[in-house]
Parts: C-alpha cells; sequence; structure tokens
C-alpha cells in the first residue's frame, strides 16, 4: 500500500470532517427554528407552503399521531410512484415511448424509493421516462430522505425535553428538511456536477456514428421468432455490422445531486455512478463521493448541538469514523492484492508475488482501485448503494466488506437521519449492558433507560436480521429463486444474500450476478424494504415518546459518561458483536469460503 493510497483516503477524510461542523450548526440552527440570515427569505415559503396545506405550525403531535403522520404520507408516496410508472407510456416527456412498467417492477421500485433505499431491478435509460425520473424518482429521493432526518429530530427532541407528550411535528419537519437543507445543496451540487459534463436535457437520445463499425455474430431468428438451426442441430449465425451508437440522454444532474446527498443511490442510468454521463471526471467523482457521507456526519454535530453538548455528537462521529476507515484499508488492501490464482498459475504475477495492478475486474481504470473501493465503503456505510464499480467483481474479502457494513444495520453514517437515530439506538443498548455490569440504572443524555426502550430498541435492532437471513433463506431453497443465480457455490449464496442485505437494511446496491427483476425477487424485497423501514421508524418514535414524557435526571458519580473514548470503544464494541453473532454463520458460507476456496493453489 503506497503513500498514494493514504493520501487519497486522507484527503477525503479531511473534506468530509471539515465540513461536519459548519453544515451540522446550520441544520440544528434549521430544526431549532433559528434560520441564519441568508436564507430568512425561505421563511414566506415555508409559510406559504403550510397554508397551502392546511398544516398548523403552532400544534405539535404526539408520537403516535407523528407516526401516523408519516406512514400515510408514505404510502400515498407510493402510489404515485407506482401509478406513475403503470402509466409512463400515456404521459408526457417520454421521448423515447417507453411503455409502462410492469405490474411487479412497478411495486418493487415504487416500495424502493419510498423506503429510501433506491434498490433497482430495472435499468433506467431503458425503462424510465423522463417524467417517471423526474417526479417519481426524483421527488422520493427528497422526501424520503426528509423523512429519515425528521425521524432522528424528533428523536433528539425525546431527549431534550422533559414531561411532555409531543415530540415536533411531522410536517414541519419534513418541510423544513426539504426546503431548507436538501433542495440548497442540491440544487448547488447539481449546478457543479453539470459544469464537469453530467447530462441535464430534456432531447431524446440521441444516434451518434462510430469511428470504426463494430462486427459481431448472433443467432439468425425465423418467421416465428425463435433461432433458425442446421441440419446438425447447430444455430444459424448470421453478421451484423453496426455503424451508429444511441446515447442515451436526460435530466440526470438533477437526480445524480439529490441521490448522493440525500442517500438515495438510485441510477439514472443502468450503471449508475459508473456511466461516463452521470460521474464523467475525477472531480466528479470525488464530490459525489464526498455527498455521500456528507449530511450523515454533519448530523452528527447537529445532534450534539442539539442537546447541548457537542461532544455527545463527535463521540458517535469517532465511532463511525473509526469503523468507516479500517474497512476502506480492508477493501482496499484486498483489491490491490487481487486473485492469487491468476498468480500461482503464472498468468499475471510480479516481483511481490501478487497480480500485477491488483484486482481491475468490474472497475473504471479512470478512477482506480482506491477510488472504487472507499466508493464502495462509503456507499454501504451511508445506506446509498450508488456504485462507481462492479460489486461482484470485486475480491471475496473486497466483496464482504461492503456486505458487512450493510449488516451492521446501516449505522456507520448510514442513510440521512436514519444512520445516526439508529446508532443512538445502539448507544441506548451500550449504557444498558454497561448499567448492567456495575448494577445500576442506566441514563442516556440525562434520561433513565428502562423496560420499554430497550424492547424498542431490541424491536429496531432485530427485524433488519430476520428480513435478510429469512430472505436469503428462502431464496436459496425455493426455485425461483435460485434461478435467477448466475454463479453457482459460494458466490451465488454471496449475490442472494448481498441482495437480502441490501433490501434488509434500506441500501440499494448489489451484487449484478443476480438477476432480481423477477415476480419473486419484486415481491420478496419490495416487502424486506418495507418491513425494515418502517419497522425501524416506528420503534424509534415509540422511544421518542417516552423518553420526552420522562424527567431529566442529573449527573452523578454513578452516571456513565457517553462522551469519552471509553465509550466510543463500547458503542463499536456493541455493533460489532450484534453484527459479527448476527452474520458470521452467513457469512461463512459466502464469501468467506469463496476467499478460502480461491487462496488455495489449484
Amino acid at each position: 500500500m503506497t503513500s498514494n493510497v493514504f493520501l487519497q483516503i486522507a484527503v477525503y477524510l479531511a473534506a468530509l470532517l471539515a465540513l461536519a461542523k459548519p453544515l451540522g450548526w446550520y441544520m440544528a440552527r434549521i430544526y431549532l427554528d433559528k434560520p441564519i440570515r441568508p436564507m430568512r427569505w425561505l421563511i414566506p415559503v415555508e409559510r406559504l407552503i403550510y397554508r397551502l396545506s392546511g398544516v398548523n405550525p403552532k400544534q405539535e403531535m404526539r408520537w403516535t399521531e407523528y407516526a401516523a403522520a408519516l406512514l400515510v404520507f408514505n404510502l400515498l408516496g407510493f402510489f404515485a410512484v407506482f401509478a406513475l410508472q403503470r402509466l409512463q407510456a400515456y404521459l408526457p416527456f417520454n421521448p423515447q415511448h417507453l411503455p409502462a412498467v410492469s405490474p411487479d417492477s412497478a411495486f418493487n421500485t415504487a416500495v424502493s424509493f419510498a423506503t429510501n433505499t433506491n434498490w433497482q431491478g430495472y435499468g433506467g435509460e431503458t425503462t424510465m421516462s423522463y417524467l417517471t425520473q423526474m417526479l417519481g424518482l426524483t421527488v422520493q429521493n427528497f422526501v424520503s430522505a426528509a423523512t429519515g432526518m425528521a425521524v432522528l429530530v424528533a428523536l433528539i427532541r425525546g431527549f431534550i425535553r422533559r414531561n411532555q407528550e409531543t415530540i415536533g411535528n411531522f410536517w414541519i419537519d419534513l418541510t423544513r428538511g426539504t426546503l431548507y437543507i436538501l433542495m440548497p445543496l442540491s440544487l448547488l451540487l447539481a449546478l457543479i456536477l453539470a459544469g464537469q459534463g453530467v447530462v441535464q436535457t430534456f432531447k431524446p437520445y440521441q444516434s451518434v456514428a462510430l469511428t470504426e463499425a463494430a462486427r459481431y455474430e448472433q443467432s439468425k431468428l425465423g418467421d416465428d421468432g425463435q433461432p433458425l438451426k442446421d441440419a446438425e442441430g447447430k444455430p444459424v449465425l448470421e453478421k451484423i455490422a453496426v455503424h451508429e451508437q444511441t446515447l442515451a440522454l436526460g435530466p440526470a444532474a438533477s437526480q445524480v445531486a439529490i441521490k448522493q446527498l440525500g442517500t438515495n443511490g438510485g441510477g439514472f442510468f443502468n450503471v449508475n455512478s459508473a456511466h461516463p454521463f452521470e460521474n464523467p471526471t475525477p472531480l466528479s467523482n470525488f464530490l459525489e463521493m464526498l455527498a455521500i457521507l456528507l449530511i450523515p456526519a454533519a448530523l452528527c454535530y447537529t445532534f450534539g448541538m442539539m442537546v447541548g453538548d457537542v461532544r455527545q455528537g463527535w463521540a458517535i462521529l469517532a465511532a463511525m469514523t473509526i469503523v468507516f476507515v479500517t474497512l476502506v484499508f480492508v477493501t482496499v488492501t484486498a483489491e490491490q492484492h487481487g486473485n492469487p490464482i491468476l498468480t500461482t498459475l503464472g498468468s499475471d504475477q510480479n516481483p511481490s508475488n501478487t497480480q500485477a495492478g491488483g484486482n481491475m475486474e468490474g472497475k473504471e481504470t479512470r478512477f482506480g482501485i482506491v477510488n472504487s473501493a472507499l466508493w464502495a465503503v462509503a456507499t454501504t456505510a451511508a445506506s446509498n448503494g450508488s456504485v462507481n464499480a462492479m460489486h461482484d467483481s470485486f475480491t471475496p474479502l473486497g466483496g464482504m466488506m461492503p456486505m458487512w457494513l450493510m449488516q451492521l444495520g446501516e449505522v456507520i453514517f448510514g442513510g440521512v437521519g436514519s444512520g445516526l437515530y439508529g446508532m443512538i439506538v445502539f448507544a441506548i443498548v451500550a449504557v444498558f449492558v454497561a448499567g448492567l455490569m456495575i448494577g445500576r440504572t442506566p441514563e442516556y443524555l440525562g434520561k433513565k433507560i428502562e423496560i420499554f426502550e430497550m424492547k424498542m430498541a431490541a424491536v429496531a435492532i432485530l427485524i433488519p436480521p430476520l428480513m435478510v437471513l429469512g430472505g436469503t433463506a428462502a431464496a436459496v431453497m425455493i426455485d425461483a429463486g435460485k434461478s435467477s443465480l448466475f454463479n453457482p457455490g459460494a458466490h451465488g449464496f454471496s449475490e442472494a444474500l448481498y441482495a437480502f442485505s441490501s433490501a434488509g437494511n434500506n441500501n440499494g446496491s448489489a451484487f449484478g450476478g443476480l438477476s432480481a427483476n423477477t415476480p419473486f425477487y419484486n415481491l420478496m424485497l419490495g416487502l424486506a424494504m418495507l418491513f425494515a423501514r418502517y419497522w425501524l421508524i416506528v420503534p424509534v418514535l415509540a422511544i421518542a415518546g417516552s423518553l420526552a414524557a420522562k424527567k431529566i435526571v442529573p449527573v452523578s458519580p454513578g452516571t456513565l459518561p457517553t462522551h469519552t473514548p471509553l465509550f466510543v470503544a463500547l458503542l463499536i464494541g456493541t455493533v460489532l458483536m450484534v453484527g459479527a453473532l448476527t452474520f458470521v454463520p452467513a457469512l461463512a458460507l459466502g464469501p468467506i469460503v469463496e476467499h478460502l476456496q480461491m487462496a488455495k493453489e489449484p
């Protein structure tokens, strides 16, 4: 590992951590209803939104009302995206005249974007019209991200309020997150990306002449549409010469910006951020990768500022960063060592006895191994799901790191809002374990953690593994699931495990060797996304309501400090132990055994 590797990772982390404080401070001001002066011109717009939608900004909600409003709003979003897909053939802004999306795929996609998962079983440029991409998917990128941030703010209010029954107003939190945070940042990033060459147009796809004709052979079809065969039963081939190529276009920059900032990840084009029209330059790659973790990191400072102790936010950010950096180096090392089978066969050898150039399969040469591995870890740490390289082509250990990050519950940065409230749930479990060790009622941020909070925390932690492991078991046992696996053995199992890890933890990335656009996977993954999203949100809001009704307990000599290196270590240990104990057996059947097979000399 060269100094260049350390430099690239260090620059990325330095930029991320440098921006975390000012952005976190700004977001805290927004949610505390203290917008800074340059943004106060949006206050009349905010008030107009409330007036038009019939929202009373002075009326607050109990946690049950907050949850009901959230669920109804997300349900309406689901139906809107589903309807747009089914009716897009009859709607405008469809210059390619793309047909309606099939019912099972439309269901899966509508669930995916409503839950901030953005799992895609389709190719964007061959399936979705411009209108569906803009009015359906891009809008959901905004509101699903704002929903996660709203839940986090509601949980923070549970800590800072005392003897109250309300935790805020969902409609206000949703509006402020969208209007003051997501939209300005997305507008800025979209303009920069468009300047870098990311396409933003309503023009139809363009056909351009090739500088050199592409020639290939394919099976000749008969009048019935079936391949013709000769007297020996072999397929009849015909030579094809292609002299032009169709370039897919569309309003991509506006969607790419919010897909990264909102930790959504859904690609405008099929190959996502490996596509030159989505990610054309090293600068666009750096900015998009930075945007993935920007808001989740900054929300840690927002959390500390809102609870009145910024050290609490720094402690959680430190825990996230330590795990993140460790797994980045593991992934980079695994990819740089490459495939030892090629070395032992003598086909690719250098003086260090490793694959020359490392494992470049499935990676863009313009980004290389370090930026591909860093993106893979960032996107799966942040519940983002966008990719600039094919995770299915990573080495077994290199591909296991992104998979395991998802299986940890998407709490290492995680989605905007959802990652931090997931980590706070783990913090509650950590202080509970510490309380058991010293025989004292656990406390966190001045609130006693009692049986109700622990029950809700248990539900939030255990539901995603149930979706992941149960769905994977069904996929590898049922013919409808096995028929979509393109690779046999351990890697095929890893493809199914990765898919359900992604859906069950609302990430959206995939091992590309799985053909997931089938009725079985569209239904099963859709259900996994639904349960994983809302079985976390509802218990978290229940915890918020319970904490808000409690009094604040004064700090005493027996109180566990939750801003020290000791607590950071305890929090990391709690997250890793839950992930290890839950998923190591499944990982042993997939990437671990595949690594052992690869390491064995032929």
